[in-house]
């Protein structure tokens, strides 16, 4: 059985930090490329970050950039995201989803999601 479990999320006053753990099991995790989402309420889906985890090329999009880092443990099947210097405007669910096209583009299974609220 595939599993995408996030952990990690938490309150945090601006300027702090969080760390989001993706734990993955139930596929082979080398050939996955997993990806970062957040929503926040009232607001579409956003792709944050995405690392492919067999070459480690990654991605973020420009609100996070300089801010958040991906990074991934192969021997530990598990994605993070460090999160510095938060905003009141990263509030939001996070979700971590796997893609076995590897390219950040496509996913086919997805987290349940935890939630950061940054407090201003």
């Amino acid at each position: 059985e595939v599993q995408l479990v996030e952990s990690g999320g938490g309150l945090v006053q601006a300027g702090g930090s969080l760390r989001l753990s993706c734990a993955a099991s139930g596929f082979t995790f080398d050939d996955y490329a997993i990806g970062w989402f957040r929503q926040a309420p009232g607001k579409e889906r956003e792709a944050v970050s995405c690392i492919s985890v067999g070459d480690g090329h990654t991605y973020y999009t420009d609100s996070v950039k300089g801010r958040f880092t991906i990074s991934s443990d192969n021997a530990k099947n598990t994605v993070y995201l460090q999160m510095n210097s938060l905003k009141p405007e990263d509030t939001a669910v996070y979700y971590c989803a796997a893609d076995y096209s590897n390219s950040c583009l496509g996913y086919d299974y997805w987290g349940q999601g935890t939630q950061v609220t940054v407090s201003s």
